[in-house]
């Protein structure tokens, strides 16, 4: 074995995933024609590895929603409201809720965009192996075997599983069910390996953050009783987005793991780590030197250079992909309209996987690897780059005097409700959006679609009661890709699509050069939004942290100098729609929190970076202007310092799903403007009911005064239906007046 993968994009060059589940969901086909793409996705994945010359396949790393939720399913850790639904049902009740019954809390998958289902784990939880013998890995192992091909089922590790989990009730330790947890997985090994596996790949990138002498000792306990099955696959344990702790790899350095897979693009100090322990004797090294989280091409020398400095620390070294390939598009031969220069810099999951066979070609049999064309410069703006080194203080004025001048202005009642931001994308908008590219409407056409939209949006939210409104962005495919779009300095795709959660996929935009906004980019549509009504508008932009998280990012400068650039448009936008009269103007940064180093020790640096890229970005306007800010789906317990030097005049934030704790956490903190904790989850198809909103507020005003708490959804609307939407947020203004009226009391 000389090459492998972690894992592949399982959404099909087509997006065929996305719409097999949303049409199962709409009761347009059965269970059984789901399965059947299911299987067609997967053969697809496995002969085309075993055709592109990759030696080692992995397996069961498709998912109809999400692998965590998988894992929950595969070991029956299933919450009590879900077990009186079966099957498919329960599983996509679990990911996405059912009218009586909420989902899953979901958040992100590390630093990265992806969003997984996170487990409910408490006192009364017992693991067992879920439908024996025809449980998926087992099942997808033998589908592979049929078809000829030989692959590496792949599990969430115990020890990333449990320290993931969410306790079901307070002060209960998820890591106490360890032993349980690891029985189930002895009881799958042996299954696998009865089989006929000869290898199975256990993902645990806990171990790249920091650990607890506690935790690394359930590691040592975990692995220790694996180690010692004496009828099991041999074990490849992978721990990537980050170096891994000394004390985490000597544990595996003297388990009986045959393989370790480590992340050598992310993780810097990994050659260190390694020579530290002493290196892996006897045991093999899948160096992950192709980076899986961007799409720039590697560098054939610095790859076999970092293999080469692992030479001696290791028993033999297998060329890898630093950790799965899902979060990359599938193929850049599908991108015939990008640019050039910009396309002689990437590389997509297909290309990564023929990097990575001839890198092992190369070092495994010393095949030579051909000459590529020399990489491309980026793009250099001498005047982006003047301009920011003549920015000084980028502190806003006194809070007090805002929130006062900010009242004055804007007349809003405590409880002022509004949304994030996005209404309904309708096939008709996304329709006019398709003939607009192609030419079948003229952009007079276009224009009149989105004012007639946008009139529409108007006319509900006032009728809804709503005090704040939105102009509903008919206009955005995506609230990156919208403004990469027209900023110099960013390439877009047209089918390089990424999963983010569910049937939920993304087309990170590019960002390859020096950014800079060569026209305003929101200014029209919101000018023509405010004309409508004498309530306040929302101004609508994208921070310049989510502006990079969710984009793939040059990687020759730091990104602090890049986000800095972002953020500097970002300004000048600002400075227009408060010309324009736009007196609240929203920056969403959801990415704050994910793109959090998961060392404690890089934190500082990356926090203070952050920050004074949002302070950049919003500092310019007057007292009376308010800015807003928006972050969902991700723990923000860490940061609550950070989102209070953001020094915004109101965060929303997302609290559905966690029964309101941020709000508790931001009182604890000492937070003091305006706060938006979301009332309903919109990831969900149900419509909750009033009471369920008012229930939620009330428990956001035991840490929050009326006059700074705001009431709002969790999230953009984008994904929904008009009717639910409409319900919900009748439901929402319902909730607010009720609580409203109570507050003299």
């Amino acid at each position: 074995m000389n090459t492998t993968i972690l894992g592949y994009p399982r959404i099909g060059a087509r997006r065929e995933l996305k719409f097999a589940t949303e049409d199962y969901w709409a009761g347009r086909i059965d269970a059984d024609a789901l399965a059947r793409t299911g299987a067609e996705l997967r053969e697809q994945v496995w002969t085309g590895l075993r055709d592109a010359g990759v030696d080692a396949i992995p397996s069961n790393t498709f998912s109809f929603y999400d692998q965590m939720l998988d894992t929950s399913v595969l070991v029956d850790a299933v919450p009590e409201r879900y077990r009186r639904l079966t099957g498919l049902d329960r599983y996509f009740a679990m990911a996405r809720g059912v009218q009586d019954v909420p989902p899953l809390e979901m958040t992100k998958w590390f630093d990265t965009n992806y969003h997984y289902l996170v487990p409910e784990l408490g006192p009364d939880t017992r693991f067992r192996l879920a439908d024996g013998a025809a449980a998926k890995p087992l099942a997808e192992y033998r589908e592979a075997k049929a078809l000829g091909i030989e692959t590496r089922p792949v599990l969430i590790g115990p020890l990333t599983y449990l320290l993931l989990a969410k306790p079901a009730v307070d002060g209960f330790r998820t890591l106490d069910l360890l032993d349980g947890l690891v029985d189930v997985y002895a009881e799958i090994l042996e299954r696998l390996a009865g089989s006929g596996a000869q290898w199975v790949q256990l993902d645990e990138p806990v171990l790249v953050a920091d650990r607890t002498e506690e935790e690394i000792d359930a590691l040592a306990r975990a692995y220790g009783r694996l180690g010692r099955l004496s009828s099991r696959p041999r074990l490849m344990v992978a721990a990537y987005f980050g170096t891994i702790g000394a004390d985490a790899l000597r544990v595996l350095a003297r388990s009986r793991v045959e393989a370790v897979g480590l992340d050598l693009v992310a993780g810097p100090g990994t050659v260190d780590v390694l020579a530290s322990v002493g290196g892996l004797p006897r045991k093999t090294l899948v160096a992950g030197v192709v980076d899986g989280r961007n799409v720039w091409r590697t560098d054939s020398r610095k790859a076999l250079a970092a293999c080469a400095s692992v030479l001696g620390l290791v028993d033999r070294i297998v060329v890898g992909t630093s950790c799965s390939l899902m979060h990359v598009p599938l193929d850049l031969d599908a991108e015939t309209a990008l640019d050039p220069d910009v396309r002689g810099r990437l590389a997509f999951a297909r290309q990564k996987v023929a990097e990575v066979v001839a890198l092992g070609r190369a070092l495994g049999d010393g095949v030579p690897i051909p000459d590529a064309a020399p990489l491309p410069e980026p793009g250099i703006d001498r005047g982006v780059r003047e301009r920011l080194g003549g920015i000084g203080d980028t502190r806003r004025g006194d809070r007090a005097a805002r929130f006062a001048a900010q009242r004055d202005a804007l007349g809003l009642p405590e409880l002022a409700t509004t949304t994030i931001g996005s209404f309904p994308q309708t096939p008709e908008i996304r329709r006019a959006r398709a003939d607009r590219r192609a030419g079948r409407i003229t952009e007079a056409d276009y224009t009149a679609a989105m004012k007639a939209e946008i009139a529409r949006v108007i006319a509900l939210q006032e009728d809804l009661g709503l005090d704040v409104l939105v102009h509903g962005e008919p206009e955005r495919n995506d609230m990156v890709q919208y403004f990469a779009e027209q900023l110099d300095g960013y390439a877009a795709t047209e089918h390089g699509w990424v999963q983010s959660y569910g049937s939920r996929y993304v087309r990170p935009p590019i960002l390859h050069s020096d950014v800079a906004r060569p026209r305003p980019m929101t200014v029209d549509w919101a000018a023509y939004a405010q004309s409508l009504t004498s309530k306040p508008v929302k101004g609508m932009l994208t921070g310049p942290v989510t502006m990079l998280a969710w984009s793939f990012v040059r990687d020759d400068q730091p990104l602090s100098d890049t986000a800095r650039q972002v953020a500097l448009a970002l300004r000048d936008e600002i400075a227009d729609l408060e010309a324009a009269g736009i007196r609240v103007i929203q920056v969403d940064e959801p990415a704050l929190r994910e793109l959090l180093p998961l060392r404690n020790e890089d934190r500082p640096a990356y926090l203070d970076w952050a920050v004074g890229a949002f302070r950049l970005a919003t500092s310019g306007v007057k007292d009376t202007t308010q800015i807003h800010t928006h972050m969902c789906y991700s723990e923000f317990g860490e940061i609550i310092g950070a989102i209070g030097a953001l020094d915004a005049d109101v965060t929303s934030v997302e609290a559905a799903r966690s029964h309101m704790e941020l709000v508790g956490d931001l009182r604890a903190a000492g937070y003091a403007n305006g706060i938006g904790p979301g009332v309903y989850d919109i990831h969900s198809p149900r419509v909750p009911a009033t009471e369920e909103m008012e229930d939620n507020l009330r428990r956001a005003l035991r840490a929050v005064e009326p006059g700074r708490l705001w009431v709002n959804p969790d999230c953009g609307l984008k994904t929904r239906a008009y009717p639910e939407t409409e319900a919900s947020l009748r439901n929402l203004v319902a909730a607010a007046h009720r609580v409203r009226a109570g507050l003299g009391g």
